[in-house]
């Protein structure tokens, strides 16, 4: 799979993951748990979008990893300054998330280059 599609995908499906935690870890969110799973996922979409982009630009596991790091704490802190509050439990998962992204997609991601092997 294309390295832009599988952190698109991966990103949509951690983001999910990640937004709909927060039902069980911090209950006075549960009311609102829609537009944080919907937030997350759009979230992880764009995490996944600029670290495939970067893995499969640059094919360096490092920089794949720094990209999803940096832009899943970037954004992460971002929903956190709009929330006011939340910090550490919005930004920790939101760094971990481009870390894996920036993982698997330069690891498991196609490699347009060269041609696959079967």
């Amino acid at each position: 799979m294309n390295k832009i599609v599988l952190g698109l995908l991966l990103g949509a499906i951690l983001g999910a993951l990640d937004g709909s935690s927060a039902f069980f870890h911090t209950p006075e969110v549960r009311p609102e748990i829609l537009g944080i799973v919907i937030g997350s996922t759009f979230k992880g979409l764009l995490v996944g979008l600029l670290t495939g982009f970067v893995a499969r630009v640059t094919g360096s596991m490092p920089l794949s990893l720094l990209t999803g790091l940096l832009s899943g704490g970037f954004l992460a802190w971002v929903v956190a300054y709009m929330q006011g509050q939340y910090y550490l439990e919005i930004m920790l998962p939101g760094a971990i998330l481009g870390l894996l992204v920036g993982y698997v997609a330069q690891k498991y991601g196609a490699d347009p280059r060269r041609p696959a092997t079967t």
